[in-house]
This record gives C-alpha cells, structure tokens and sequence, in this order.
C-alpha cells in the first residue's frame, strides 16, 4: 500500500446531484401513480422536491390523493395540464412529508391485545393548511375536468 511518511490522496465525497425531471412533467400536469396506496390515480404535478421526488396532490376533495411526495420513476405523465394559479407551494419542502419518530415501548402480552392499533393522525393544522393550498386549483378546475382526476386508470 503506501510508504510510511508519505500521505494518500483522500476520497472525495460525492454529494447527490438533483435528479433530472423528466421532459414532460411541468408545474401543473396530470400524472397516473403506478404504485403504492393511490396507484391508478391521476394527480397534479406542483414541483420538485430538493431530494428529487415530486410533490403531487390530487386535489383531495376531487379523488382523495392528499399532498404528498411520488418517485418520478413511478409515475406516467399525460399531456393534460391544470392552471395551477392562485396555489403557492413554496412553504413545502421534504420536511413536511417527513415522518414524526414515535418511541417504542416494550408492551406487555396484555397490552398488546388491549390496546388498539393507534395509527398516526395528520394534526389538524396541516389538513387545514392542505385544504387552503389545494383550493385555488380545485376551483379552477371544470366538470370535465374533474370527473377525469376522479377517474382511476388501468390497462
């Protein structure tokens, strides 16, 4: 290896660089999810995360798809496009996706069946906050439109 006294040239870290967004996904087109919970579902496209992954909505109150963050590589994009005006989604970031890390506890045998399952709630601030970014594009969207949102896609 090397000689003593003589230092070796260090590593460099390499750092992640942005993932490229596909050609044909802009602010405001309709995509299909092709896996996961909402797979089938169009939703619409609002920005890039800084960690590469794609902030889309459905809007909720059209087909039930919430905001939340996709892999590009699991979604189809389509040539529909929604006006996304009067909607500002600056405020989210990876953050607001991110997981709140709850403690695990040992359970007992007994308190392992007594207790129900308590799935985590989403606080009621960010539903609010949710359901003010979505209105302007829900609003805007015609009957045709939204009954195509609401429609699930399948081969």
């Amino acid at each position: 290896f090397g000689k003593k006294g003589v230092k070796g040239v260090k590593a460099e870290k390499k750092t992640q660089k942005k993932t490229a967004l596909k050609k044909n996904i802009v602010p405001g087109s309709v995509l299909i999810l092709l896996a996961g919970r909402f797979r089938g579902r169009r939703v619409v496209f609002l920005k890039q995360l800084e960690s590469g992954l794609l902030l889309v909505t459905g809007p909720y109150a059209i087909n039930g798809v919430p905001l939340r963050r996709v892999n590009q590589r699991y979604c189809i994009a389509t040539s529909t496009k929604v006006d996304l005006k009067g909607a500002d989604y600056a405020s989210v970031d990876d953050a607001y996706s991110a997981r709140t890390e709850a403690k695990k506890k040992g359970k007992s045998e007994g308190a392992f069946f007594s207790e129900e399952s308590s799935k985590s709630q989403m606080p009621q601030e960010k539903k609010d906050k949710q359901k003010k970014m979505e209105e302007g594009i829900a609003k805007g969207l015609g009957a045709d439109m939204k009954a195509y949102l609401k429609a699930r896609f399948s081969l």
